[in-house]
């Protein structure tokens, strides 16, 4: 990750030290992020539908996640949820989780969803922090196990609150999307977390 990025997103990393990991809130009958702080267990919601099979696909599973003009490049790991019904997160901020329960990258139908860490509890930000300088029309390329990979345009940068998340984010039908998600300010540690999700919508280029 470039310098810029990390002078960029210095609202970020002054309160990393309070937030240890990323937790991601499920809602039925999806998961769906809200809570991407470090929200103590008594406030962590719960899901009442966990998911048990992943959804009817061949396509290959995504292994890398790229986009060069920001410097984002962070290798992928297939992730489900917890036993508290969260959808899990790689511990390492510098590597992407695939939501293997939706569409991989490279579907014809739904959103494939990529998570991550924007920091650690160290303060160190992870690649998702850059996602904060990615605009409309920047390339971003997922690698896949052997297959060719799949190649999108960025359309949509927006900050939402955790509450206001739309549950189309997982969705699993319709046109296809990639869907990047990260945690975003304001902190707030009585409660423990980031207040507010930064998604990244990016749709398939064409041949």
């Amino acid at each position: 990750m470039s310098d810029t990025v990390r002078r960029l997103t210095g609202p970020v990393a002054a309160v990393a030290a309070l937030a240890a990991f990323l937790a991601v809130r499920p809602a039925p009958p999806d998961p769906a992020p809200a809570d991407f702080g470090t929200a103590a267990p008594a406030s962590q919601p719960r899901t009442t539908a966990t998911p048990t099979g992943a959804p009817p696909h061949s396509d290959p599973p995504p292994s890398r996640v790229l986009v060069p003009d920001i410097g984002l490049d962070a290798p992928v790991r297939p992730v489900g949820v917890t036993g508290s019904g969260e959808v899990a997160v790689p511990a390492d901020p510098d590597v992407a989780g695939w939501y293997r329960f939706g569409p991989a990258p490279g579907s014809d139908r739904g959103s494939a969803v990529l998570v991550g860490h924007v920091d650690d509890d160290t303060g160190a930000l992870g690649e998702f922090a850059a996602l904060y300088e990615v605009r409309p029309g920047d390339r971003v390329e997922v690698r896949r196990t052997g297959s060719r990979p799949a190649d999108y345009r960025v359309v949509s940068r927006v900050t939402v609150p955790k509450d206001d998340l739309p549950a189309s984010v997982f969705r699993r039908t319709d046109a296809p999307v990639l869907t990047l998600v990260t945690c975003a300010p304001p902190f707030d540690p009585e409660r423990g977390g980031y207040l507010s999700n930064l998604v990244v919508t990016a749709e398939p280029l064409r041949d």
